[in-house]
Order: C-alpha cells, then structure tokens, then sequence
C-alpha cells in the first residue's frame, strides 16, 4: 500500500528532538550522516525531520495536519507539557500553541524549527464552521464575528482577525446589543491572546457599558 511521509525542516535537530520529547513524543531514529534526520513517534502518528542549515524559524511554511480521534484532551496535554517545560503556555513566537475553546476542532503546534502542525478532528461540524461566514441570514455584524472565527481557529490569523472585528465594531455600532456584546467578547480574547493590554481595557468597559438582560448574560456566559 503506498504511504505518503512529510518531512519536515528544522535548522538544529537535536534542538528540535528535544522539543517534541518535552512534548512527550519518542523518537524511534535519528542520523547524522550523510544528512540529519529522525523521526519520531507519538500513538499511531509519526513525524519526520530532516536536517536544514541557516532555516529562520519565521520564513518556515512548511505545514502537516495530523487527523486525531479527538483533540480536545490533546491540546490539554500538550499545554500542560509546555507550561512544565517553558513556563508558559506561549501562543506567539516560536514554539506557540494556538488556542482552543469548548467544541473546536482543531489546533496548530509550532514548534521551535517553525514547522506548524495541524492536529484535526475531521467532522461534517468541522465543515460547517468553517463555512459558517457565507450563510445569508447573518447580519453584516454576525457575518463579521464568523470571518473573524474563520481566520482565528481555521487560518491561526489572530491579527486579521482582530481587524475583522475592529472594523466591524465601528461600522455596525447600531446592531443589537447582544450581537455587539458576542463582537467584543470575540475581540477581547484576542486582545488577550495578542497581549494588547490598552484595547483590553477599552473593550471590557464597552462589553460594560451595554445594557443587556440577565438572561443574555448567561447566554454570553458572563
């Protein structure tokens, strides 16, 4: 049967052996010569590396997605191992894990070679989320908060994403104010993400100043 096997660059490998093994990965072989490369292990996955000289973490595109029964639990774990190891759990730079809320369906691990790796898990719910943004019946204003939603968990874009809803708070400032209030709940995670502490400040006294009913904010999880 014929089997297809990426394999990824990293300018240090045993730099980059390191990072997965923190990551609880095994790595299953390795060589030095005549070129490096390794590979490692983790369930019923594998990744390969290959040596590379001189490769800057922020010009590395290179990507593969990983399919998963689930990844919910995995982002935890993975979360949990970079805390241990970094300190932290770093969503900018190199490594970062990109975030992850109740009922997402992916996730992107880069790691410290810049290489970005995409653990799904495939669903007709995963599609449809994806898409969510072209459906007619939203609002100019919802429509926003799903390309946004769009660029934040299917593209890892944060920063379009933020412009997305920016642009959209200042145009639609008319709109419900529940729809509003999802605009800048979506805005002030990712000013959080993004570390942004000024805007922070100005949009939760916003999502403040918005007269909402007791049962919208439960609804808005407030």
């Amino acid at each position: 049967m014929p089997t297809t096997i990426p394999a990824l660059p990293c300018a240090d490998l045993d730099q980059t052996l390191a990072f997965w093994s923190s990551l609880g990965f095994t790595v299953s072989y390795t060589q030095r010569k005549p070129n490096p490369y390794a590979v490692i292990n983790a369930d019923d996955y594998c990744l390969h590396f290959f040596g590379l000289k001189q490769l800057a973490p922020a010009e590395n595109y290179s990507t593969c997605l990983i399919i998963v029964p689930e990844v919910e639990h995995l982002h935890e774990q993975f979360s949990q191992h970079l805390r241990a190891s970094l300190g932290k759990v770093p969503v900018q730079g190199f490594p970062r894990i990109s975030r992850m809320k109740p009922g997402q369906s992916r996730f992107t691990l880069t790691d410290n070679a810049g290489n970005s790796i995409i653990f799904i898990k495939q669903s007709v719910e995963d599609a449809a989320a994806a898409q969510a943004y072209q459906n007619p019946e939203l609002s100019p204003l919802q429509r926003a908060i799903a390309v946004a939603a769009r660029l934040r968990d299917f593209k890892n874009d944060d920063l379009a994403a933020a412009k997305t809803l920016d642009h959209a708070l200042v145009r639609y400032r008319d709109a419900p104010n529940f729809d509003y209030a999802q605009a800048l709940l979506a805005r002030i995670e990712l000013a959080q993400a993004l570390e942004q502490a000024q805007q922070l400040e100005q949009l939760t006294a916003q999502l403040n100043s918005l007269d909402l009913s007791p049962e919208q904010y439960q609804q808005l999880g407030l």
